[in-house]
């Protein structure tokens, strides 16, 4: 008799199975720009390619076992191929991809018994900003649709913390490149210099006409880094007012001067001559001129003035009405 597994046992087993594989690798980032979408994967390899395009304006970009990945690239450029030959070009969209490498990864995990060691992104981009598309496919066929930014593969969840605390809208393509550099140099993912030494990079750009996608080499690879290190020196150069040292000083600053004020009003306070036994003494010998007793009868306004029920100048003169 075979040995008895339960389906739920089977299927978590297979699960961490793939979890360890996967984890075993570096992340990669997806993120929107103004001008399009940047993806950017750690990558050794210039023959071996973790980012890749299928369609006219549609890219790839997985993580896990290249051979695994390879042959579901291969096989989404062959569908996205037929699908617009069929019908139109304008038929082939990520969503429909995306859901059909879902349906193959999903099979493979239920029926295999071993599952693929992958995650996918697949990255569509549009006309306006509001258009574009990134999703998400797991090992098991699970698909999310990631607005903004992703980070899949490896320490996916630290890179996409350390990312969305740097990721804004409407960045130039140098500031997301940075953000996407600093996201991959989380703890645990690499340092940053490692980082950078190894990078493939492409983008998908809104303004190219037919095929948008493109990748980011050599001497342009050189100016992206040199401005993310240019930017990031600067910033570490020029604290800013609002940091928690010049908070602190600040209110090191006001706390100082109050004590200095209260110590100043504490000693006049001492040195007056109400807190001085015996009769009090005037520094002035001439009284001031409020304190003269007046030398007639009050008066009222002035005949024809405007100082009309105001009481100025003691009420009027005579008795009362």
């Amino acid at each position: 008799m075979p040995f008895y597994v339960s389906p739920e046992q089977a299927m978590r087993d297979k699960a961490d199975y793939a979890r360890k594989g996967i984890a075993r690798g570096r992340s990669c980032v997806a993120l929107q720009y103004a001008g399009g979408i940047l993806m950017v994967a750690p990558n050794p390899s210039s023959a071996l390619h973790k980012i890749s395009e299928i369609y006219d304006r549609i890219a790839f970009a997985a993580v896990g076992r290249y051979n695994e990945y390879e042959n579901l690239r291969k096989a989404g450029v062959t569908y996205a191929d037929i699908t617009g030959y069929q019908f139109d070009r304008h038929d082939v969209t990520a969503r429909g991809i995306a859901n059909w490498y879902a349906q193959t990864l999903g099979t493979i995990f239920t029926e295999s018994n071993k599952p693929f060691e992958v995650e996918i992104v697949v990255a569509e981009v549009g006309t306006q900003p509001g258009d574009d598309q990134i999703y998400r496919i797991t090992f098991d066929g699970s698909v999310t649709d990631e607005p903004g930014f992703v980070a899949f593969g490896g320490q996916a969840d630290q890179v996409s913390a350390a990312l969305k605390e740097r990721y804004s809208e409407g960045m130039s393509l140098a500031e997301a490149f940075s953000a996407a550099l600093d996201a991959l140099a989380a703890p645990a993912n690499g340092e940053r210099n490692e980082v950078a030494t190894s990078l493939e990079v492409a983008v998908l750009e809104r303004a190219r006409e037919h095929r948008t996608f493109r990748r980011i080499r050599a001497a342009r690879l050189e100016e992206l880094i040199a401005e993310s290190r240019a930017a990031r020196s600067a910033a570490a150069d020029s604290p800013d007012a609002d940091s928690p040292d010049a908070a602190t000083s600040d209110a090191a600053a006001t706390s100082g001067a109050a004590a200095t004020s209260d110590a100043a009003a504490t000693s006049g306070e001492a040195g007056s001559p109400a807190s001085t036994p015996g009769p009090a003494t005037s520094a002035d010998p001439t009284p001031p001129a409020a304190s003269e007793p007046p030398t007639g009868p009050p008066t009222g306004p002035d005949a024809g003035s405007t100082d009309r029920g105001s009481g100025v100048g003691g009420p009027p003169a005579g008795p009362p009405l």
